[in-house]
């Protein structure tokens, strides 16, 4: 089995970051997918409190430390994808695992794929979180 499909089944926890508060998004359309299929989606982005009645973080690094994130899917402009990766860099260098790093589609960046294999970080790029566990079932 894909290894992408292996951690979709033993995923609790989904770090989204973009998750955008307004209801027509693709980010919230997908966190809502993913709520409804049982998962824990910790929203990330620095400018709202709250999405979905969920506390909102700014950034990564105010997730805390004992909340074991396994998948971060991040819905961002690609231009901005490498310095996410070098958060996201720090971030596991404080944390005794790496979570894996989902881009949607046209979010990677070549420089960011860099990162994550200099790191050994686990990274999915154009694939749509929604659409693979589809095809889970």
């Amino acid at each position: 089995m894909d290894k992408v499909f292996e951690s979709l089944k033993s995923a609790k926890n989904i770090a989204i970051v973009g998750l955008s508060a307004k209801q027509y998004r693709t980010s919230y359309h997908i966190a809502e997918y993913l709520i409804g299929q049982g998962y824990n989606i910790i929203p990330v982005n620095p400018n709202e409190k709250e999405i979905m009645e969920l506390r909102v973080f700014k950034s990564i690094a105010e997730i805390p430390h004992d909340v074991e994130i396994h998948i971060i899917n991040v819905f961002r402009n690609n231009r901005y994808t490498a310095d996410f990766m070098n958060e996201v860099k720090e971030w596991v260098s404080e944390r005794a695992y790496k979570p894996l790093i989902w881009t949607q589609l046209d979010v990677s960046s070549n420089e960011a794929e860099e990162i994550a294999r200099e790191e050994s970080i686990p990274y999915v790029t154009n694939r749509c979180i929604m659409v693979e566990h589809q095809r889970l079932n």
